[in-house]
């Protein structure tokens, strides 16, 4: 007993970690991409782009940690998890971003983290008791109203747009991705399973990459975001975020992304030398003690242990 809450507690701290590098996703992505007004690099080049980047990492890394290949049933899990977490999420992102602001976004994509517990409750068959759904519900609810605030407070407002939509599909397309990827991670490892995710994707996204090279000069800050989100978005951060939900459970540790726009808020204090005001702290606060909560109220009730991950029977030789 006391190994297993020593791992959930790993997870949680693993999940964290991997949520704090995501957490500069969506302005890299807006830097990386520009506005419709004043364009840099296109949303399909730094969709595919940033995986060839990751697949070439992982190759190195493959070839150097002499990684066996998968078993034939863990190509279904990682297929899913890069259609939701190399492509659907990043490209849908991508194209959001041309239309709306960054803190527009983060009210949309604050809904991820109770979205990914819901498939993994689906998936996954984790469950849990109603305390955490509370808890879960009531997590996302003050980031959209933390996150609305704050877009407002920078004179940018909040209407819904068109692009929302995209949004929307951005979060469920990660959502399978992160859990399709911790589905196969107690075999393969967090480290393999983002590496043989970005791998496979290498004969479309590498000569796809030289095909969208962008023609017109490209401003190093888009050039930058671009190098952050191949290499920490897209690679270095799933191997704490996947590690951490296999650890963890993904039912409770995808609640840490509740932490992700005030990490970001965080981090932005010595970059870009904002200020940390009264209002954050308290909705900072707040969140951690609804993730908190939701961690001790995630347990399922005896007799309804998530059931472990099951390869497909293979079909009987004719």
């Amino acid at each position: 007993m006391s190994i297993k809450i020593k791992d959930e507690t790993l997870g949680m701290w693993l999940g964290v970690l991997g949520v704090a590098f995501f957490a500069v996703t969506l302005p890299m992505t807006r830097l990386a991409t520009g506005t419709a007004e004043a364009p840099q690099l296109s949303p399909w080049f730094v969709t595919l782009g940033r995986a060839a980047l990751a697949g070439v990492l992982s190759v190195i890394f493959l070839v150097a940690t002499r990684s066996p290949r998968p078993a034939p049933h863990h190509w279904k899990p990682l297929g899913l998890a890069l259609l939701g977490n190399a492509v659907g999420y990043p490209l849908l992102l991508g194209y959001a971003l041309r239309v709306v602001t960054a803190s527009h976004a983060a009210v949309i994509t604050a809904l991820l983290p109770l979205v990914s517990a819901m498939v993994a409750a689906w998936v996954l068959h984790q469950r849990a008791r109603l305390g955490f759904w509370i808890c879960a519900v009531v997590g996302s609810l003050l980031v959209v109203v933390f996150s609305v605030l704050r877009a407002q407070q920078h004179g940018h407002g909040f209407g819904l747009e068109w692009a929302d939509l995209l949004l929307v599909g951005a979060v469920i397309a990660a959502s399978f991705g992160y859990i399709y990827g911790s589905q196969v991670t107690p075999a393969l490892g967090a480290e393999r399973v983002i590496c043989w995710v970005c791998a496979m994707a290498l004969p479309v996204t590498l000569p796809a990459t030289f095909v969208l090279w962008p023609q017109q000069p490209v401003a190093a800050s888009a050039w930058a975001g671009f190098v952050y989100v191949g290499v920490f978005s897209m690679w270095i951060g799933f191997f704490a975020w996947y590690r951490g939900l296999a650890l963890g459970g993904a039912l409770r540790v995808s609640q840490t992304q509740l932490l992700q726009p005030f990490l970001s808020i965080l981090a932005s204090i010595p970059l870009l030398g904002e200020p940390l005001d009264v209002v954050t702290l308290g909705f900072a606060a707040a969140v951690v003690a609804t993730v908190v909560a939701g961690k001790r109220l995630s347990q399922p009730s005896a007799g309804r242990q998530p059931a472990p991950f099951k390869p497909a029977p293979e079909a009987p030789a004719p």
